[in-house]
């Protein structure tokens, strides 16, 4: 149900019901993708895993499963953006996305009983509801709110979302905390992923409520379930006549392979290459496979207490990354609007460049939440910038919904890349080589930004 059948441009209550989405949808990829899920995945499921006649460790089927998702959304994104478009129902997709994940989120709280292809079938299905919803939410933003706007909106949005995710995760972590011990923590998270899924889907509510879904009364056709990709077509061609849009593209589709890998993957680094026994009063030496009877037991309790410390730390850093992100997408768009969008990028892949070289060498909890910091100073400043950069470059238009497929679809082959580069390199050799790889895309794009001219200059 709709408060009104008419999207009015800077309509305060409507721009705020978008950025309200922030608030509802964040907390899937702050629970389920970066913070809580992956520590149950890794606690439930073996090292090794065979999948359909392969063996794979768990982190690379995990990030394969991600990366398969993100393509789907990439090839299945332009169909459905182009009967949005023909026939006004795209807040009708963006519900339907945002349901399959909502559902997804529940079923995850029987993870460890499903058949192993179902176990990765909802995760899939998950990730699939998230991003598919983001292609119809993004394509509102140059609806609601005037150019201008676009900048502290996208950071309104982003920082809503580091909030509402923030005080979910820490009412996981008192869950999480409470439970005596690391058998019962792990059990209790699954109560979190219940929770994920009732938060997203009840503060939805308040979005679709103000934003309208204007019904063309279009027949659906063939000719209409194919336009997606015309239109796509279209897109090209006519952004390949934009210098700036065009150059600003590339790079985008180059960093961003980058930036949401970590996003995605960043609680596989914390687990893997972090010793979380650093600093314990432990005597370590009884820590052996041929240990029996006493020393056994105390092995046992060594391990448990580093276990309890490592998902304690893990979500702990990462609601820390989430609290510095909320002043650090401000604090870029504040500077965008006194040197330019351009600029404000390149200080940011420069400083995502420094953070992969850092993570390279890192191993103690300590070195961890120094850089987990950073991290988050420039995480919400590159994600809120690139998607208001963007939207600031379009042309005029009413068409927005194919526009931003388009930007979605190249986020998405960036993701799919990023992600798959991450968890074949994790395979073959380690975890570090995976952050290598990541610092590469970085460099490149970093490189093709400097080639863009500055947003404000073209769009005035």
């Amino acid at each position: 149900m709709s408060r009104n059948t008419k999207l009015v441009k800077g309509d305060k209550k409507t721009m705020n019901a978008w950025a309200f989405y922030d608030w509802a949808n964040s907390v899937y990829p702050l629970v389920i993708t970066t913070a809580i899920f992956p520590l149950y995945y890794e606690a439930k499921m073996p090292e090794i895993i065979s999948f359909f006649g392969g063996h794979f460790s768990r982190i690379s089927l995990y990030s394969y499963t991600i990366a398969l998702s993100l393509l789907f959304v990439a090839l299945l994104s332009p169909i459905l953006s182009g009967i949005a478009d023909y026939i006004g129902n795209k807040k009708s997709f963006m519900k339907l996305f945002n349901y399959l994940g909502v559902v997804s989120c529940l079923t995850l709280y029987f993870f460890e009983s499903l058949p192993i292809f179902f176990q990765f079938g909802i995760i899939f299905t998950a990730n699939l509801g998230f991003w598919g919803s983001l292609v119809f939410y993004n394509s509102y933003l140059p609806e609601v709110a005037e150019r201008k706007d676009h900048d502290k909106l996208s950071a309104k949005g982003f920082s809503l979302g580091y909030v509402g995710s923030v005080i979910l995760l820490l009412i996981s972590l008192a869950m999480v905390m409470g439970a005596d011990s690391g058998a019962e923590k792990i059990e209790m998270m699954r109560y979190t992923f219940l929770m994920t899924g009732i938060w997203w889907f009840g503060f939805a509510q308040v979005t679709y409520y103000y934003l309208p879904n204007v019904n063309k009364e279009e027949k659906l056709t063939k000719e209409i379930v194919y336009s997606g990709y015309k239109e796509l077509q279209k897109v090209w061609k006519e952004f390949m006549g934009i210098k700036h849009l065009k150059r600003f593209l590339r790079a985008f589709f180059i960093y961003s392979m980058a930036v949401q890998t970590i996003m995605t993957m960043a609680q596989f680094f914390g687990t893997s290459a972090v010793d979380w026994s650093v600093g314990l009063d432990i005597d370590f030496s009884y820590l052996s496979p041929e240990l029996t009877g006493e020393k056994l037991i105390v092995a046992k309790n060594a391990n448990e207490i580093v276990s309890s410390r490592m998902q304690i730390s893990m979500i702990v850093s990462i609601i820390l990354i989430q609290l510095i992100a909320i002043p650090g997408a401000f604090i870029f768009s504040y500077f965008s609007g006194k040197v330019g969008n351009i600029k404000v990028l390149i200080v940011a892949v420069s400083i995502w460049i420094g953070i992969c070289g850092i993570a390279y060498f890192i191993n103690t909890p300590y070195e961890f939440y120094s850089l987990a910091a950073v991290i988050g100073i420039v995480m919400g400043g590159i994600q809120a910038l690139s998607r208001s950069t963007y939207s600031k470059m379009l042309p005029d238009t009413t068409d927005t919904t194919s526009y931003f497929s388009f930007f979605d679809v190249l986020e998405k082959v960036g993701m799919t890349i990023g992600i798959i580069s991450f968890g074949f390199l994790e395979n073959a050799f380690n975890i570090r080589y995976s952050v290598m790889a990541l610092m590469i895309f970085f460099i490149v794009g970093l490189i093709l930004l400097f080639f863009v001219p500055k947003v404000d200059e073209t769009t005035k």
